[in-house]
């Protein structure tokens, strides 16, 4: 007969030491290897539930943060490389929204994609916005991370899904499979490096390959502004400007060091790719509405998919 211990005798176990042994070794340096090691980049809290109110009942919308309520359209850094200089939204988004705001409204989520060279700083433009934080110990993203932000723009819920690529060779065909579905592309450069805004036509031409390029929109961004001088960066600025008309990109430059036009970039971003979003959707839908739209119960907190029966009147 087998001896089936106590459940003193469990509790009384000392603790186990050492690294876990896994079933299935990895090579050291292979890049699931890395990624399996790379606890930070997939944090236990991403899979728990929400905490719950005191009714017992899940939170599914908690409050935008005041700092994302978009109520005007941020504009632009260069008149020279816009999407365009319109200083308010399109009257017919401005519309649908205002139709929408009682009662029902239209929650929609956008995927960006930033990709470029490798050190450019895409991770630390990222984390610096959704973080507000500067980690001067560089650390190379291993195939992709994103990101959630969520805002409210004109009234409306919008989240933006920002994935974070790789810049090294060897993760680029682990990278490019996340390309697909972009609704915004942003290709990030080193202003102190000039190969890496060289590069950005070719990280575009990858980028677009997954993705029709008639409806996303582009966005040029130069990183690391604090390490140039006025002189450097007024050179710099010219060459990018050029680049960003020839790919029909809106051109930004940005300290993540210091935060320097961080907030207003991607405010902007949100705020376009928003537009872009509802105004798709309405060619789509012909009926002058935003589709499906969300409804949300202030007292209890559920979501449930509804379609919205009031006619638009306003809407040129």
């Amino acid at each position: 007969m087998s001896h089936v211990p106590s459940l003193e005798s469990w509790r009384e176990a000392p603790p186990l030491l050492g690294p876990p042994v896994s079933p299935f070794p990895l090579p050291a340096g292979s890049w699931p290897h890395q990624m399996l090691r790379s606890h930070h980049r997939f944090p236990i809290t991403n899979i728990l539930p929400a905490p719950r109110k005191a009714s017992g009942k899940m939170n599914i919308l908690a409050p935008v943060r005041r700092d994302r309520v978009l109520a005007e359209l941020p504009q632009c850094l260069r008149k020279e490389a816009a999407l365009h200089v319109r200083k308010d939204f399109h009257p017919r988004v401005t519309c649908a929204c205002q139709e929408h705001r009682t009662g029902t409204v239209g929650f929609k989520i956008s995927k960006v994609i930033v990709v470029g060279d490798l050190s450019v700083g895409k991770t630390c433009l990222i984390n610096r916005f959704c973080k507000d934080t500067f980690d001067k110990n560089y650390k190379a993203t291993i195939g992709v991370d994103f990101e959630m932000e969520r805002f409210e723009v004109l009234g409306i819920p919008f989240s933006l899904q920002l994935w974070d690529t790789a810049g090294q060779e060897r993760f680029k065909c682990i990278a490019s499979t996340y390309y697909r579905g972009a609704q915004a592309i942003i290709i990030v450069f080193n202003l102190n490096d000039v190969a890496s805004l060289e590069h950005t036509k070719q990280w575009l031409s990858d980028a677009l390959k997954e993705n029709d390029p008639s409806s996303v929109l582009l966005f040029l961004v130069g990183s690391k502004k604090d390490l140039s001088t006025p002189a450097q960066y007024a050179l710099m600025e010219k060459d990018a400007l050029k680049v960003a008309q020839e790919i029909k990109a809106e051109y930004w430059a940005v300290s993540s060091l210091t935060g320097e036009n961080v907030r207003e970039f991607f405010f902007r971003v949100a705020a376009l790719t928003f537009e872009a979003n509802v105004l798709a959707e309405l060619e789509k839908t012909g009926a002058r509405r935003i589709g499906d739209v969300v409804r949300i119960n202030s007292d209890d907190s559920n979501l449930y998919l509804t379609a919205s029966k009031k006619k638009a009147t306003c809407c040129p």
